[in-house]
């Protein structure tokens, strides 16, 4: 077993990079290597079905790397494999082999041919460390590798607008369940006072109906929730799905017809050990699955586009699912969702034809339906349906614009004076930490909270500024400082190695999106963030640097900052309320508002008349 975990997660890490030495025009090599991988994949799927059940189907937990250590702290990358493993990882081989072959043919001549397998490689090793996780880290690591190649996908045709547009949405969404899973690992973390595996989940639940009924417990299920409700496109968060069918065809089949829209079920799944006891949990699952069921059949029925037809009616089946693992039927729910994946594929890979067919038989065969008469329920519900209910219009105003209506209200962060100024609180906060008889002595216990604050502030100002990429992308790396100035003050005896690990990757990323954003600067002198100027066009090794030093910034394992996110929130007391929401909205927004100076920078329309400008409409 442990050399198949290994060929699981390693072969598509493998290819991946493989694949970066061919060029575009290679298509038969790299189709290959991807049709090997993933059909390598179901010989190994199956083969660890068929060991496991040799072996009498019991679960398997092992310890694969301990990637970081300290008295307290454990950051380890552990597998397990269980029936629902075995379930997902065989559907899963399966659609990823019958996408690959599709899409050698599919994507042939498109000039993002080798950049759309190699990011479907990329999810494919995300894909692997997610349901063959041992505990939180290492799916946690899978799932933000999920979020990444989510976006690129997305984003794949990166010179039209909706797009770019509609990834960086869809972006926003993933992010909000990536913080509630750190949420869970600070939670779960001061519970337990150790870094859980999936096998001590029950342990962890009594535990917590020892120390705090309905404290820590309630709170870790609740993120828990948030997770998979966000991640599986459940309400109020389903407008996304449709908006991430922007990118090619399989992809879309893949991703959210298939595996990725599915991911929120497995956390359920995986972790409902530790909420199974707690009926207001498992009432908020049912009544968050049976609402999105409801709704997203009634939008699904009156829409005009094949794929938002299907997305809806994959995110109705989900919520089906997700009352069917709340009651505990989840050998039906993971039949169910490999019904459901395979028929959304199969859905989205014949859309073209069959749309080409309709029109052909709607021009020689159409006959307007009959006029009857109208109820108003019946009215309402169809012109609700019509406007998706105003789910988007809802995130967009009640979840996103305050804060980004408090970033703007800091404007003046732009002017010469106030770049100057922003160092002053730095000097102080650097003295008041140094000295022991400051004059700050007074306010000391303040200073956690004070410092994430202004490392907030800091952020939102990037996250809503329309002016210069290269003042936002400063002040991006100065709220870093404050952030981890604020983890120092909140600790009496600081471990600096941490300090050093979580500060040299981001110091080494914010370095690097500097040169990045000062060589486009040179170009025309101006990089603002009021339009998009797609210098991806001419400067693409320039834009893979930035996007590296952007998801670098916040702490993608791409750098050693990945480990020490998850070392710093847990310095953070469990009673300290303030204090983690600040540091929570701080990881939240940073990834965001780096991502969308990339977006802004180098995708979208072309900046310059001399190259081709695609349509605002995909």
């Amino acid at each position: 077993m442990n050399q198949l975990l290994f060929l699981f997660i390693l072969s598509p890490l493998i290819a991946f990079f493989v694949v970066l030495f061919f060029n575009n025009k290679q298509e038969k090599s790299i189709s290959g290597i991807a049709r090997f991988i993933t059909a390598l994949y179901i010989v190994a799927a199956v083969a660890a079905a068929l060991q496991w059940g040799f072996n009498g189907f019991d679960p398997v937990s092992e310890q694969f790397l301990i990637v970081y250590k300290t008295e307290g702290f454990v950051f380890a990358i552990a597998f397990y494999y269980d029936h629902i493993t075995a379930v997902y990882s065989i559907t899963g081989a399966l659609v990823f082999f019958l996408v690959v072959s599709f899409s050698r043919f599919y994507m042939h001549r498109d000039e993002g041919f080798k950049r759309f397998f190699i990011t479907l490689l990329l999810f494919l090793t995300g894909y692997n460390l997610v349901i063959f996780s041992g505990n939180f880290e290492t799916l946690f690591t899978g799932w933000e590798i999920i979020g990444l190649s989510s976006f690129l996908l997305i984003a794949f045709y990166r010179t039209r607008y909706l797009p770019v547009k509609n990834a960086l949405k869809v972006l926003s969404v993933y992010r909000l369940s990536d913080i509630a899973l750190v949420l869970v690992m600070w939670m779960m973390h001061h519970l337990t006072h150790q870094n859980v595996s999936f096998t001590q989940l029950t342990e962890a639940k009594n535990m917590a109906a020892q120390i705090q009924p309905g404290g820590m417990g309630l709170f870790i299920a609740s993120m828990i929730l948030l997770a998979a409700v966000a991640k599986s496109a459940q309400l109020p968060f389903t407008s996304w799905l449709p908006r991430a069918m922007e990118g090619p065809t399989s992809s879309s089949a893949i991703f959210y017809g298939s595996l990725s829209v599915h991911i929120g079920v497995f956390l359920l799944l995986r972790t409902y050990p530790f909420w199974q006891d707690m009926s207001g949990i498992k009432m908020g699952v049912i009544l968050i699955g049976a609402s999105t069921g409801i709704i997203a059949t009634l939008i699904a029925r009156v829409q005009p586009t094949v794929k938002t037809q299907i997305a809806y009616s994959s995110a109705a089946q989900i919520g089906i699912i997700f009352i069917e693992v709340a009651l505990g039927f989840h050998v039906l729910a993971l039949v169910h969702f490999a019904g459901n994946a395979f028929l959304r594929t199969y859905q989205l890979l014949v859309s073209p034809s069959v749309l080409n067919y309709l029109v052909h038989h709607q021009y020689f065969h159409f006959k307007p339906a009959a006029a009857t008469a109208g109820k108003k329920w019946r009215n309402t519900l169809h012109t609700l349906s019509i406007k998706e209910w105003n789910l988007d219009s809802f995130l967009h105003r009640y979840l996103w614009m305050p804060f980004k209506w408090t970033g703007r209200k800091f404007n003046f962060l732009e002017t010469r004076p106030a770049k100057v100024l922003t160092v002053v609180p730095a000097a102080v906060l650097v003295y008041a930490l140094g000295s022991e008889t400051s004059p700050l002595q007074f306010i000391q216990s303040a200073i956690p909270v004070i410092s994430m604050s202004v490392a907030l502030l800091l952020i939102l100002y990037s996250f809503a500024s329309r002016k210069s990429a290269r003042t936002a992308w400063v002040y991006l790396l100065l709220a870093h400082f404050f952030i981890i100035s604020g983890v120092i003050a909140n600790r009496e005896l600081v471990d600096w190695s941490q300090v050093s690990m979580y500060g040299s990757g981001v110091l080494l990323a914010g370095i690097a999106g500097l040169i990045c954003l000062q060589k486009i600067h040179r170009i025309d002198k101006n990089i603002s963030l009021n339009l998009f100027h797609g210098y991806v066009y001419e400067r693409k090794q320039t834009a893979l640097v930035f996007l590296l030093s952007a998801i670098g910034l916040v702490g993608f394992p791409v750098t050693a900052a990945f480990i020490g996110v998850d070392v710093f929130f847990t310095h953070i007391r469990s009673d300290q309320t303030a204090l983690i929401v600040l540091m929570a909205l701080c990881f939240l927004f940073i990834e965001l508002a780096a991502i969308r100076i990339y977006c802004r920078i180098f995708l979208g329309l072309h900046k310059k008349p001399d190259h081709p400008v695609a349509y605002r409409s995909s």
